[in-house]
């Protein structure tokens, strides 16, 4: 049953992890570099990927003997540095720079990459799926527009505006960690 508390919780958490709008300086930078960016052919892939994960992802688990909610203590850590991350301006860890702005580096590993990942996993812990799905092509539609617009939104937002907004999701997400640690931490068997 669609729950609008449950589509919206998952929407920011979902949304401060993809970190699309701190994510504008390199999509910038990877259209400087290689031109055009597929912005529909990115997002669709990413949507593919995520929803595919939030299905599969758990039977993946039961295979190598991990229960879900090991999981979810396990990405609330992750999801915790990425935090940090975002909040103090540090890297702890980044991919090399991609040579072509196509499905690899937009769909996967920025948009649908190990922090989303596992961040689905956590929500379908605590969440219904479908109120995940929601919040999935919720956010694919915010990331689309974004795609698209890039140039204007970091004109319009300048760097200290994207970089308020980085921080600001950043403590957002640090407070779902702690929150998504706390309620499993206890479920582990």
């Amino acid at each position: 049953m669609l729950d609008l508390k449950e589509i919206f919780t998952a929407s920011m958490v979902l949304f401060a992890v993809i970190d699309i709008i701190g994510n504008i300086p390199l999509i910038i930078s990877l259209r400087e570099k290689v031109g055009h960016i597929q912005s529909g052919k990115a997002s669709f892939i990413a949507a593919l990927i995520m929803i595919s994960f939030l299905f599969v992802g758990e039977e993946i688990l039961n295979l190598i003997g991990i229960d879900v909610n090991s999981f979810a203590v396990a990405g609330s850590i992750v999801i915790f540095f990425l935090a940090i991350e975002m909040i103090l301006g540090i890297s702890l860890y980044k991919d090399d720079a991609p040579e072509t702005a196509s499905i690899v580096p937009l769909a996967f590993p920025m948009i649908a990459g190990a922090g989303t990942m596992t961040s689905l996993l956590s929500l379908r812990a605590e969440y219904d799926v479908y109120n995940i799905i929601v919040a999935i092509i919720i956010n694919i539609l915010i990331v689309y527009i974004i795609l698209k617009s890039s140039r204007k939104i970091q004109t319009l937002l300048g760097k200290q505006g994207i970089s308020i907004i980085r921080k600001v999701f950043g403590i957002v997400l640090l407070a779902i960690a702690v929150k998504l640690f706390a309620s499993n931490v206890g479920k582990i068997v």
